[in-house]
């Protein structure tokens, strides 16, 4: 397998001289361990997998002992499966004060880990890993997206242009490692395998009783609606579940990396404003497989274009910032009377209005809309349409059309 550099590689260097433990948390398969290991290459730290059984019965039941047998410098992966070394971990941490002493890995999202927080408060940097962003790919480097013509521009010099059918190929094959390098030639046969060895294993974990067809059924009714506000009563009647097993397998899939939600703007400024989040995957690759689109070309001209589009838009966006360590405060804006801004970006106390369009030639009516956050009490700064458009340019001095492909 050809190693893909990843952008968290330098964060992970950082914060291991700051702090004791450092925990990369995210889906199966990104990479989290293929990339420490990497890190680990000609260092003394040792490596143990709670994946194994005998292992995690040992870090369960006698974790002193585990730790005993495990010393520090040390990569413990899978984490999430023996909770009850967290309090021995803040122990060792508090005693010897060593930076680094602990690399740790789980396949659940660290805010939604259960008794993480309480044990490794101050101790722990907590890092989130994603599927391969569009400049890892491209081996270029990792900055968080901002709305700042010079960083733009430097950005076009940077980055190798792409044409529609370029990026459709990419929104086709999706950002798993595995995939991108060549390891699994097969993009049908990873996602099937990724569906029934990962995805459904951790559900069972997470989750009481599951119906292996039903979470098909679900699974595939939430891809089907990615980019859209969400609809748990639709998903469900679709899945045949209740809306209470529907809430708590999004919960899951959100635990689990493989969805994010957009929560929309507001302050006491903006009234009239919808309550209900947007939902959106990781991988675009992992969408298109469960809607069944057979090439990019079929989906580039298909009634999901648009929805897929955005979707791998506000993902790669997201990228940027966890893959530079950083939050994405990323959200959208929607009233009652149907206006929408699909992304606000709040940063440096003002906000970034982002319109995305699968066109290449954004007109002015599409910032109209931009003028309804002047009512928030955080200034709006510059706007940008994202779109297909080839090369950077402007609508007008607020206003900036972005290539996809700079993402």
């Amino acid at each position: 397998m050809n190693y893909i550099p990843r952008s968290l590689e330098k964060v992970v260097r950082q914060v291991t001289r700051e702090y004791p433990v450092v925990l990369v948390t995210g889906p199966r398969q990104t990479g989290k361990t293929t990339m420490l290991l990497k890190l680990m290459e000609g260092t003394g730290r040792g490596y143990v997998s709670l994946d194994d059984l005998s292992e995690r019965q040992v870090a369960k039941e006698d974790p002193e002992l585990f730790l005993q047998l495990h010393k520090p410098p040390v990569l413990i992966d899978e984490v999430q499966y023996a909770p009850e070394l967290f309090t021995y971990i803040k122990i060792q941490a508090d005693r010897n004060r060593e930076p680094g002493a602990f690399w740790l890995t789980g396949s659940q999202i660290f805010k939604l880990m259960r008794g993480v927080g309480e044990s490794l408060a101050g101790r722990v940097a907590v890092l989130s890993m994603t599927s391969l962003s569009q400049a890892e790919i491209s081996k270029g480097e990792t900055e968080p997206f901002t709305v700042d013509l010079d960083q733009l521009a430097d950005r076009e010099m940077a980055r190798k242009a792409t044409d529609i059918e370029g990026i459709f190929e990419r929104i086709f094959t999706g950002s798993m490692p595995a995939i991108v390098s060549g390891e699994n030639r097969s993009r049908q046969i990873f996602y099937s395998s990724y569906l029934s060895t990962y995805i459904e294993r951790d559900i069972r974990e997470l989750s009481e009783a599951i119906d292996s067809l039903k979470f098909l059924r679900f699974i595939t009714a939430v891809a089907a609606r990615c980019s859209q506000m969400l609809n748990v009563a639709d998903i469900a009647r679709d899945a045949d579940i209740n809306q209470k097993q529907a809430k708590d397998w999004l919960a899951v899939l959100e635990t689990l990396g493989i969805i994010f939600y957009l929560h929309p703007y507001s302050n006491n400024m903006l009234k009239r404003l919808v309550k209900t989040p947007k939902l959106y995957f990781y991988d675009t690759g992992l969408v298109c497989y469960l809607t069944k689109w057979s090439s990019p070309q079929t989906l580039e001209s298909g009634a999901m274009n648009g929805a897929v589009f955005e979707n791998y838009v506000v993902s790669e966006i997201t990228k940027t910032y966890l893959g530079s360590g950083r939050e994405p405060y990323l959200y959208y804006y929607r009233d009652k009377d149907a206006k929408e801004i699909d992304i606000v970006l709040e940063h440096d106390g003002l906000l970034n209005p982002i319109e995305i369009k699968k066109t290449a030639n954004p007109g002015r009516e599409l910032t109209k809309v931009f003028g309804l956050l002047d009512k928030s009490s955080v200034p709006r700064s510059k706007g940008a349409v994202i779109c297909m458009k080839p090369t950077l340019g402007a609508i007008d001095r607020d206003n900036y059309i972005v290539p996809v492909w700079m993402i």
